[in-house]
């Protein structure tokens, strides 16, 4: 005797906070109605609902008495709790809704319900860093009479736009212009959609583009000139930028560039006084560059990665760390004689005095399109359960 339980999202496993998130559950009898013990399968009721799971190591963070409090639930009682057996506190969770109540399944048979819910905007994003972690998940739950209650877990990703300007679409009727081949029920809706104008004011906020110049120098002097066109992004997109060393008064003989994000615990949660924060790096590029007049470099921004948040526990901020390796000496390039027919082979030198020095840029990284980050998302957005 048994039933099988199968959630699906109907798109992706990752949502914009304030999207709509839509998952069909489907129960069925797998049970052949020409099997001789075949017979009818009741469930008494099943319900949904989404919750987020906030957990913290002891090590980096000290949490109230309280926040270490754990849902437990023993097998027999009948009351949902969706976080029941997991690690840490619940933060978050939606009203639950019920699916149906008394259902009878005949041997073959399956039935399809909907579950739709706004995931909330005033959560957090979701998160796995070394100090905290935040976990979205869509629990189900069902139950046999006189039966345990039974939990499915679809797991999934929410992205959280925060530090984002207002909107700076036309509110007024009068101002916004008007299409007269779309019927009036086609405006209504296009109006009513602040999560594609949410995505709009994104793509519009990342690309902007404008040169920023710094100047990079070290206690001897210059040593280049570099130079990005923007300091916004969304996940997925390239960082490029370029150096002009032919202006610089000192010779850099190596530089490299990381992409870093810093996972920052709020002072009042610090398990230690002036406890650092914890630095992650998501890509790196290194290049020598000795007698080397202009360079650059590009760096992508994995679509995996969470964009910058703050919570009142941690703060999570993205930066360009450089290194630059400097001689001390001036290093004159190898000459040719102009009427020389001979090959010349130049030979680097053996030993070179230099000095090292680091710069932070700090950075913003925004979300993007949750459509795009599905691609690469380690959840599936379906799950399964026999019970």
């Amino acid at each position: 005797m048994m039933i099988e339980v199968v959630a699906s999202m109907a798109r992706g496993s990752v949502f914009l906070a304030g999207e709509l998130m839509e998952c069909l559950v489907t129960f069925t009898n797998p049970m052949s109605h020409l099997s001789t013990s075949a017979s009818s399968e009741m469930l008494a009721w099943a319900s949904a609902q989404i919750h987020c799971q906030f957990h913290a190591s002891e090590n980096r963070v000290a949490l109230p008495a309280q926040g270490n409090k754990q849902d437990v639930q023993a097998e027999s009682e009948t009351v949902l709790i969706p976080s029941r057996g997991e690690r840490g506190q619940c933060v978050l969770d939606t009203p639950p809704k019920i699916l149906f109540c008394d259902l009878r399944l005949d041997p073959g048979e399956s039935k399809t319900y909907s579950y739709s819910e706004v995931v909330p905007v005033d959560g957090p994003p979701s998160f796995r860093g070394q100090a905290v972690k935040y976990v979205y998940k869509l629990t189900i739950g069902c139950q046999r009479v006189n039966s345990p209650i039974k939990l499915l877990r679809v797991p999934f990703r929410v992205l959280v736009l925060q530090g984002m300007p207002e909107l700076p679409f036309p509110q007024d009727e009068e101002v916004c212009p008007s299409n007269p081949f779309l019927e009036e029920e086609e405006v209504t809706r296009r109006d009513s959609r602040p999560l594609e104008r949410a995505l709009d004011m994104l793509m519009v906020t990342t690309s902007r583009r404008y040169p920023h110049m710094f100047n990079i120098t070290n206690m001897r002097g210059k040593v280049a000139k570099f130079c990005i066109f923007k300091t916004v992004y969304r996940l997925g997109e390239d960082i490029i930028g370029t150096f002009n060393f032919s202006e610089g008064d000192i010779p850099c003989l190596q530089y490299s560039v990381s992409l870093q994000s810093e996972e920052e615990i709020q002072q009042q949660y610090q398990r230690r006084p002036g406890q650092t924060a914890s630095v992650t790096g998501h890509g790196r590029h290194l290049e020598s560059c000795l007698h080397t007049a202009f360079s650059h470099f590009s760096l992508p921004i994995p679509l995996n990665v969470t964009p910058g948040f703050s919570r009142d526990i941690v703060t999570l901020r993205w930066r360009l760390h450089f290194e630059f390796v400097t001689a001390r000496e001036p290093m004159e390039p190898p000459t040719v004689l102009q009427n020389q027919s001979e090959v010349t082979v130049w030979a680097g030198a053996e030993h070179v005095d230099v000095d090292t020095f680091s710069w932070n840029l700090p950075i913003k990284v925004l979300p993007t399109n949750p459509a795009l980050a599905s691609y690469v998302s380690q959840f599936t957005g379906t799950n399964s359960i026999t019970i």
